[in-house]
């Protein structure tokens, strides 16, 4: 394909540029025939013989004919790729998919070619390598990488900022940008300080993100996060200091305070890694990669905000390796996980789980999950994100770009004869009222809300906009929760070092507790919450239904998780005040 009609265009219109001065007086003729001939070969492009004999002399024709083209068509790089696709019969991919068999193209093409060209490896059958370009008219450059590759050329169409992304994710796959972060050095202020002297000043953001000091530095932190057992990483450009905290059981920290001068490098590299435009630093992203920590594998969701001092970015990560979750590890007592493990035995109704974001609404119900039976009953969800990764459970992402939202996903997934389904969350009268028809039609439905306990969830959902009959015919439970930290058990809760008492507590890092455990309460329905359901109750009336019937709030859970020493009164005051 490289040597087919991409390079008859280009032979052509050179030839054309040459014949623009003819050698004698007869010779204006044949050079206004060829490139009218041309012109029409050029088809839905629709370039005049005037447009092609200015070709030759246009700056840049030599090195970049088809930005050139584009610069005398005036055309849009997608409008006229389609056009050439058309004329040519070569496809055109707006947002081409990089194959694992591409590995051949990114271990034989140097990066700096590939980049100059626009060029990328898409996927390879073993006998010819596909390859998508920003930069049809290059006729030589395809035979040149045909060379290196022992083997030809497909070629399709794509935009260029796609091509860029592609040969970015190409070698990035390879290892020139690492994708495995080995063990580093805890890092401190002077680790910073060498990082920042080591990476030389330059307005090319990709130039800049493949800096050797700057993908250390990266590393650096991402590592130092999991040793602290971070769920978050903030990157907070201020007035006069780049702030980076880290939340660790569900507190902010200030961790470091890195130059601002490298504000641009870190949001380049972060951006690159997680596949971004590192171009558009005036809207908000969002992105996501995996890498691997010693054994460990890492999900990094990262967001990316404009703020008037710069970027601020926040990356949430994901321990892929932490999916063996049992009601024990988070907290839950003996009583209240036989009360919930009945509930969620049944084979119809919804159990809805309450809380705040950042409450662990979803690991409470993997965890629930985990004692159903995944022989002998299809259990499915649907996520936004999908968090953890369950054997036996298939699970769905939500992705609005593609259409998938919570409601179009849980029609399809009654399509697929589920018999438990998990909601990620219930935000919209449609998807509230899809999951109370799936509880009601023999399917049992576990589900998050956002609410602070578990009456409120009723007059929640009458809210979002359900009728009080379908609550009171398929609700069978709320649970609500709250997470707390655990004191550290090293310190007893003191921060110090028990050997050294000036020193701070290595295992708590010196806040006196390590980890978190969730404080529950649990409303089953009864018949007089249903009749004051039906009577559009408000939360204080359901309350004190609930109450009367042997509710316990989770202050109760709280204090006996205190008594146990779990915990401290001040951390239960701290979140249930």
């Amino acid at each position: 394909m490289a040597k087919g009609p991409l390079a008859r265009f280009s032979r052509s219109s050179d030839a054309a540029g040459k014949s623009a001065t003819p050698d004698n007086g007869g010779g204006g003729a044949l050079v206004l025939d060829e490139t009218a001939h041309l012109a029409e070969q050029l088809g839905g492009l629709r370039l005049s013989p005037e447009q092609l004999r200015m070709f030759r002399n246009a700056e840049g024709s030599d090195t970049e004919p088809w930005d050139v083209m584009l610069s005398l068509l005036a055309m849009d790089e997608q409008q006229a790729l389609t056009k050439l696709g058309q004329r040519t019969g070569l496809s055109y991919i707006n947002e081409p998919r990089l194959q694992e068999s591409s590995s051949r193209f990114y271990e034989s093409v140097p990066p700096d070619l590939a980049r100059q060209q626009h060029i990328a490896g898409l996927s390879s059958d073993g006998h010819a390598m596909t390859v998508a370009t920003a930069q049809p008219l290059q006729p030589a450059v395809f035979g040149i990488i045909e060379d290196m590759l022992d083997m030809p050329l497909r070629i399709v169409l794509s935009p260029r900022a796609a091509v860029a992304n592609l040969i970015n994710r190409g070698y990035e796959q390879r290892g020139d940008l690492v994708t495995e972060i080995i063990e580093e050095m805890p890092l401190d202020a002077s680790a910073i300080e060498s990082m920042a002297a080591g990476v030389s000043s330059s307005t090319d953001l990709l130039g800049l993100a493949r800096q050797t000091p700057v993908i250390r530095l990266v590393n650096m932190i991402l590592f130092e996060a999991l040793r602290r057992r971070a769920s978050d990483i903030h990157i907070h450009p201020q007035e006069t200091k780049l702030v980076i905290r880290f939340r660790v059981d569900g507190m902010l920290h200030d961790v470091f305070s890195p130059p601002m001068s490298l504000a641009a490098a870190i949001s380049s590299r972060l951006k690159v890694m997680t596949e971004l435009d590192i171009a558009n630093r005036h809207s908000p992203q969002d992105g996501h990669t995996s890498v691997r920590i010693g054994q460990k594998k890492i999900d990094i969701r990262l967001s990316c905000i404009p703020t008037v001092f710069g970027e601020r970015l926040v990356l949430r990560l994901l321990d892929q390796s932490q999916t063996q979750l049992s009601l024990d590890q988070i907290g839950m007592g003996k009583k209240m996980q036989a009360r919930l493990l009945d509930l969620v035995d049944r084979p119809t109704g919804m159990i809805l789980v309450t809380g705040p974001t950042g409450s662990g609404k979803t690991t409470s119900l993997y965890a629930a999950l985990g004692s159903i039976d995944r022989t002998s009953r299809n259990v499915m969800t649907i996520e936004d994100p999908v968090e953890y990764h369950l054997e036996g459970i298939s699970q769905m992402q939500v992705n609005i770009k593609r259409g998938v939202t919570f409601a179009n996903g849980l029609r399809a997934l009654l399509r697929q004869d589920p018999d438990v389904i998990l909601v990620g969350e219930v935000r919209d009268q449609e998807t509230a009222q899809l999951a109370i028809q799936a509880s009601l039609t023999g399917h049992l439905v576990l589900a998050t809300l956002h609410t602070n306990d578990a009456p409120s969830a009723i007059p929640r959902l009458i809210d979002i906009g359900l009728e009080p009959y379908l609550i009171t015919s398929s609700l069978l439970a709320v649970l609500a929760q709250r997470l707390v930290r655990r004191t550290c058990t090293v310190c007893d809760g003191s921060g110090q070092d028990q050997v050294e008492k000036s020193e701070k507590c290595e295992n708590c890092f010196g806040t006196g507790y390590r980890g978190r455990l969730a404080v529950y309460e649990i409303m089953a329905m009864t018949d007089e919450l249903r009749r004051l359901t039906g009577e559009r109750a408000d939360g204080v009336t359901l309350y004190e239904a609930a109450m009367a019937a042997g509710f316990e709030p989770m202050r109760v859970d709280a204090g006996e998780k205190v008594a146990q020493g779990f915990t401290d009164q001040a951390e239960v005051y701290r979140v249930l005040h």
